[in-house]
């Protein structure tokens, strides 16, 4: 797992990143010094997968590193600022439980220790599907795939162990659970990956609708939208500008000079609905063809195996 603080530092590594996460392999010819002094051209390999996950202040990322990503946004509510200024405060008056903080993450380490290599089948995949919205589609159904096995992956004690005849391999199955978990936190994912505005100019795009709601205007001027909201001249200049080449907005004349207008109000709700039918859709199709909800797990009996795992849970805590 690649952690990368701010991908701006991490510029020149992304090319040969993309390279790992798309092939599981990356391969690069470097010239080293042997014994004697001598220089000589050797193949060093790294051998996937990886898992990588970086933060960025920019918004919007080069193409070729989005769509083989799961995008996720900051929360910019006023609900979200109310949290985090309250959590400020209780730091500044010292009322944070640090130990039971440190007791929940130690517990989540240990929950990530216990899970053990195994390989994961999903017998629905033949039956789902993702929305035709979405752009680069090929990139995206592999990322909803690989997230419902995911899923799966981290209930394998609540799944049965099954062995290929063939192979004598052991697997796990998943369920209809996984998928429709997959399907609830996917949905939002793919409704970005379907919306060719980027995150920034969405949300400003679904401010000035709902200022004009709330205002009962049918048009708006650049001027009173930045004071309600308090824009950055530039930042909104900028949202304006895609807004209008991609025809979401356009420019009215009227007595009072030039104002603007919202194209459409009810876009944005038609493309979430189309995504959520789809998916929907695909869970009902299975729902109905009668294929097995629930699947008993092999998780460790309590009278045999509580011992043995809560020591585990004591040493693997001890070392984090």
């Amino acid at each position: 797992m690649l952690l990368i603080e701010d991908l701006e530092g991490a510029a020149q590594s992304l090319y040969p990143l993309r390279e790992l996460q798309s092939k599981n392999k990356l391969t690069k010819r470097v010239v080293v010094k042997d014994r004697t002094g001598q220089t000589q051209t050797i193949d060093v390999t790294v051998e996937g997968p990886v898992c990588v996950a970086g933060c960025t202040t920019k918004e919007s990322i080069y193409e070729d590193n989005a769509n083989r990503s799961i995008l996720i946004y900051l929360d910019d509510s006023k609900e979200q600022d109310a949290r985090i200024m309250q959590r400020q405060k209780q730091q500044s008056a010292g009322t944070i439980d640090y130990r039971q903080e440190n007791s929940i993450k130690a517990l989540l380490q240990n929950c990530q220790r216990m899970l053990e290599p195994v390989q994961v089948r999903n017998p629905y995949a033949l039956q789902l599907q993702i929305p035709a919205e979405v752009f680069k589609v090929r990139r995206a159904h592999a990322q909803d795939l690989q997230f419902i096995e995911a899923v799966t992956f981290y209930h394998q004690y609540q799944r049965v162990k099954r062995t290929d005849k063939q192979t004598g391999e052991q697997y796990i199955e998943t369920s209809f659970e996984d998928v429709a978990a997959a399907n609830e936190l996917m949905k939002v994912v793919l409704l970005r990956k379907s919306d060719e505005l980027n995150h920034a100019t969405r949300h400003y795009l679904e401010l000035v609708k709902g200022y004009l709601q709330q205002q009962s205007k049918a048009s708006f001027t650049t001027k009173e939208i930045r004071s309600a909201y308090k824009l950055h001249p530039s930042n909104q200049k900028r949202y304006m500008l895609q807004l209008l080449q991609t025809g979401y907005i356009q420019k009215v004349q009227n007595e009072a000079g030039i104002v603007y207008e919202v194209v459409s109000h009810e876009e944005y709700l038609s493309l979430q609905d189309r995504v959520k039918q789809v998916l929907d859709s695909a869970l009902e199709r299975l729902k109905v063809q009668g294929l097995p909800i629930v699947q008993q797990g092999s998780e460790p009996s309590k009278t045999t195996t509580d011992k043995g795992y809560s020591e585990k849970f004591k040493s693997s805590s001890k070392q984090a």
